[in-house]
């Protein structure tokens, strides 16, 4: 059987996802841990790096094995629970993020560091908006960003940046672009 490079990238992006998952480091915050990951670095690379189209299957199929009850989530969270609590505005963020991170490096945006560094703080901007969206509806927006914006947004500078470094120094051949699906 041979596995074309499509479905080959799709599999390591889907892992490069639930390895940044069990990537968690907890925050003491006012009585409480609060997680900080590496799911959302990896999704924006993997969007950056397959294209929007790639990108976002490979991000709604880790979606999908969440919620199918898989254990893929931060700290091996998993099910419909999960998407509709507190954690479930990031995760829906991820799609939106990846997207536009994948549409940017299709159009040609970020080959310099510089330019990396803005698709990958736009891509995380795009996920905390999400995040603190469906917390503002769930606990009020003063809840919202007290647990979900000011924990996160020292770890996120250093995952904007880290990203940065990483999509600059994958060779721009291997990045997959628009599919031909």
């Amino acid at each position: 059987m041979q596995v074309n490079r499509d479905t080959l990238m799709v599999g390591l992006g889907l892992l490069l996802i639930c390895l940044g998952a069990m990537v968690s480091i907890d925050l003491p915050w006012k009585g409480g841990g609060i997680p900080i990951t590496g799911q959302s670095l990896a999704v924006l690379v993997v969007g950056f790096v397959l294209g929007r189209k790639r990108g976002l299957l490979v991000i709604a199929i880790y979606l999908i094995a969440g919620l199918a009850g898989l254990p893929v989530f931060a700290k091996g969270a998993s099910g419909i629970d999960t998407l509709l609590g507190g954690s479930g505005g990031f995760l829906y963020g991820f799609l939106v993020g990846g997207y536009v991170c994948g549409a940017l490096q299709e159009n040609g945006f970020g080959d310099s560091f510089a330019e990396g560094l803005i698709v990958m703080a736009t891509g995380t901007a795009l996920i905390l908006i999400c995040g603190i969206a469906q917390l503002t509806y769930l606990y009020g927006l003063e809840k919202a960003l007290e647990y979900g914006f000011w924990p996160f947004w020292p770890g996120a500078i250093v995952k904007i940046i880290l990203g940065a470094v990483i999509v600059y120094y994958i060779p721009k051949d291997q990045y997959l672009g628009p599919p031909d699906l």
